[in-house]
């Protein structure tokens, strides 16, 4: 299995890559000192696995669980011994290590990798439950509701996020965030734009408002638009 490890302790991670370096079936294609940078990492390179600390500055191991739409098995490591229950309420998580790792401690934590179900061990392409996603915006992580957004426009490099509240512009491209949501609620209607279709307001000729913008829908995805709205 590929996996990355992320934890702020350099030492935490050497002694995490020699266990997995002394097994034969775990393979470390890369460790980060920061969810941040192994989120960006796991925007275009996917693992079976994340060896994951939960107490890191600015970003912690929960908030890297919760920003991926479908994350790889995840085993905690952690020298609190106290959130192992809120650790199970994620479905990713299959074990919890407490640090100092023992070498025994991490074979039985192999042992039950070996017993997962096949539907376990392919969990990267369940389906994501989230109801809000992180946005990079000026070298921050910012939360941002999905059902709060209602237009995503593509501009040149980057994409204009509109919400309720605000927008956001974010250096990203309308396939990476089409990724992360929900297919049920938003269709892309044209090459630059992606809409809430439970946002639609009218639908005239080859164009759509939602709230007040009005939307091109291009010839080829009007019917499919056409079938996923409620009509009488």
């Amino acid at each position: 299995m590929d996996c990355i490890i992320i934890d702020d302790d350099a030492t935490a991670r050497l002694i995490t890559k020699q266990h997995c370096l002394n097994s034969e079936q775990i393979n470390v294609v890369d460790e980060f000192s920061s969810a941040i940078d192994a989120i960006k990492y796991l925007n275009t390179k996917s693992v079976d696995l994340v060896y994951l600390d939960i107490h890191m500055p600015t970003f912690s191991g929960f908030d890297f669980i919760e920003t991926l739409k479908n994350p790889p098995i995840i085993i905690l490591t952690t020298s609190d011994k106290n959130l192992a229950l809120e650790a199970f309420e994620y479905k990713s998580v299959v074990d919890y290590l407490v640090k100092p790792i023992t070498k025994e401690r991490f074979n039985k934590s192999l042992e039950k990798l070996d017993s997962l179900p096949t539907s376990e061990k392919n969990i990267t392409k369940q389906k994501n439950t989230s109801d809000f996603i992180y946005v990079n915006v000026d070298r921050r992580l910012v939360k941002v509701s999905i059902p709060s957004i209602y237009l995503i426009e593509a501009k040149g490099d980057y994409i204009n996020i509109k919400t309720d509240e605000k927008n956001y512009i974010v250096h990203s491209t309308l396939k990476k965030i089409e990724d992360k949501l929900p297919s049920d609620s938003f269709f892309k209607v044209h090459r630059s734009f992606i809409i809430n279709t439970k946002e639609i307001i009218d639908i005239e000729d080859n164009t759509v408002l939602i709230k007040k913008d009005v939307v091109p829908v291009s010839r080829s995805n009007k019917s499919e638009l056409m079938k996923k709205l409620n009509l009488l």
